[in-house]
């Protein structure tokens, strides 16, 4: 089971990674990405998360049932966070959704004040990477393990 859900989650990145690909080529792409749920188990802890961290704004969702929230990510997409009694899976830094900020240092700023640990590309605790094409980055987990990374590649900055 979990190597299936790996599989499927795998697949919908390398997806997603395509319709980049194909959108930076065609400006006109065939699919696009909808949304990504995350499990959580604690649900008012996890809207609380993204909504004050991550600056997420929440949007309506349908199910009205309190197991459901839902984040607007603009054209990229949502976000929607599903209470859960299943905490089985295995979480890794590979396996992560990647938002992009002007300024990393303000966000890393955002994280210590908040007192969120968080790690270089090679697990250095409270460090910040620099890829080869420059662009900086950190990684941390939400509050059920997901990994999250934030970098500085910004639209405005290019």
């Amino acid at each position: 089971m979990k190597k299936r859900y790996c599989i499927i989650v795998f697949s919908i990145l390398a997806v997603c990674f395509q319709c980049k690909a194909q959108k930076d080529i065609t400006e006109d792409p065939e699919i696009y990405l909808n949304h990504i749920a995350f499990f959580v188990s604690d649900l008012e802890k996890s809207t609380s998360f993204y909504k004050d961290i991550l600056k997420l704004k929440q949007m309506p969702e349908p199910f009205k049932d309190g197991r459901h929230t839902w984040f607007t990510l603009g054209a990229a997409g949502q976000i929607h966070l599903i209470q859960s009694v299943d905490n089985e899976i295995r979480r890794n830094k590979h396996d992560h959704v990647c938002f992009s900020v002007p300024s990393i240092d303000d966000f890393v700023s955002r994280l210590n004040a908040n007192s969120i640990s968080f790690v270089n590309w090679t697990g250095d605790p409270q460090a910040i990477t620099t890829r080869v094409d420059g662009i900086r980055q950190v990684f941390f987990q939400d509050p059920d393990g997901h990994w999250i990374e934030v970098n500085d590649d910004f639209p405005e900055k290019k």
